[in-house]
């Protein structure tokens, strides 16, 4: 049983993956990487990814194990502080907000 329900889930993850591929190729983003920035980072992450904006370099920091705890926290301090996709923009320049 619980091979099958491995099996189930690789096979989702694999059509889910490639399906959209042919798709994406059309619209120029998405396909993998669309997948990946909306799996690891949340949708929007993965909407902007698609729009023609790159993934900030904490976002990826933060799939190390335990590092990205100190990153996730460091996220929230800037959300509790007020920090607006402007001020990113400022910092980290357009292509990423």
């Amino acid at each position: 049983m619980k091979k099958l329900i491995a099996g189930v889930l690789i096979a989702t993850m694999v059509l889910g993956s490639v399906a959209p591929v042919a798709q994406a190729a059309e619209k120029g983003r998405g396909g993998f990487m669309g997948f990946i920035a909306g799996c690891c980072f949340g949708m929007r992450a993965g909407a902007d990814y698609n729009e023609g904006k790159e993934i900030v370099w904490r976002e990826w920091v933060q799939l190390i194990p335990y590092v990205g705890i100190v990153f996730a926290i460091w996220n929230g301090i800037d959300g509790a502080n007020g920090t607006t996709r402007a001020d990113y923009a400022e910092t980290y320049g357009s292509t990423y907000f």
